[in-house]
């Protein structure tokens, strides 16, 4: 694709973006099964598109790729869930399932630089632990409370800094 293509294809979401503000707003989503016998966590696809970064279809993509926000929210599902995994498992909590689900607010104006007051990228982010178990509400809030501080991607994406270097 060349720069050309690339107006061609973003310039009318971003003349529609401008016309009609709410239509640049969307959430992505992004949910995940522990395995705690592995403490490991399986992560729901819902498209088939392969596992390679490319543009939103609301940033001009045509779905073939998968989205890098959308990656970001399936990493956070991933940590934290493995995290709860291994929390749970060394408090010695009974679980019998638990899924997490992470959703993310996009204004895709921001993204596109169609205004530059919208922040660029999420403006806000979720993340839903849905447990079951005999275990006590103290101890699974003290257990997702220990997976969210121990989640490195959570804690991760708090400090990014952004640098570059010629190669």
């Amino acid at each position: 694709m060349n720069a050309e293509e690339l107006r061609s294809i973003q310039t009318p979401l971003k003349e529609k973006y401008r016309s009609e503000p709410d239509s640049a707003q969307s959430t992505l989503m992004a949910r995940g099964k522990v395995n705690f016998e592995t403490i490991s966590c399986q992560i729901e696809h819902e498209s088939e598109a392969p596992r390679v970064p490319g543009l939103h279809p609301m940033a001009g993509g045509d779905g073939n790729f998968s989205c890098p926000a959308e990656m970001l929210l399936e990493a956070l599902i991933g940590c934290a869930g493995v995290t709860l995994g291994a929390v749970c498992t060394a408090m010695e909590i009974p679980v019998d399932s638990a899924i997490l689900v992470a959703e993310g607010d996009m204004d895709f104006r921001g993204t596109l630089g169609v205004n530059r007051e919208i922040p660029v990228g999420f403006t806000a982010i979720r993340l839903r632990f849905e447990i079951a178990s005999s275990a006590s509400d103290e101890k699974l809030a003290k257990a997702v409370q220990l997976a969210e501080r121990y989640c490195v991607v959570a804690q991760s994406v708090k400090n990014v800094s952004a640098n570059w270097i010629r190669q």
